[in-house]
């Protein structure tokens, strides 16, 4: 991980972000204290094809779901 100055990271950003692209971190400091740290952007995790094919597996019910709800509530649960 590389450290850096904010002054070092305002004359030199496009070659930090270069280098955070690569995977390597970068922590920013301000009078030698660490203030940031510059990292890769994960995606974004897309659950819906897992949440459909869950959803697929699932039996139908043939009661409505707002009848079992309310069988529930009443039941106090």
């Amino acid at each position: 991980m590389r450290t850096v100055s904010v002054a070092e990271a305002k004359v030199h950003l496009s070659e930090i972000l270069n280098q955070v692209e690569t995977g390597q971190e970068v922590v920013i400091t301000r009078r030698g204290r660490p203030v940031a740290r510059l990292a890769t952007v994960r995606k974004a995790f897309k659950p819906l094809p897992l949440l459909s094919g869950f959803r697929a597996s699932m039996p139908k019910s043939k009661t409505p779901s707002a009848e079992i709800i309310r069988k529930m509530r009443d039941e106090g649960r």
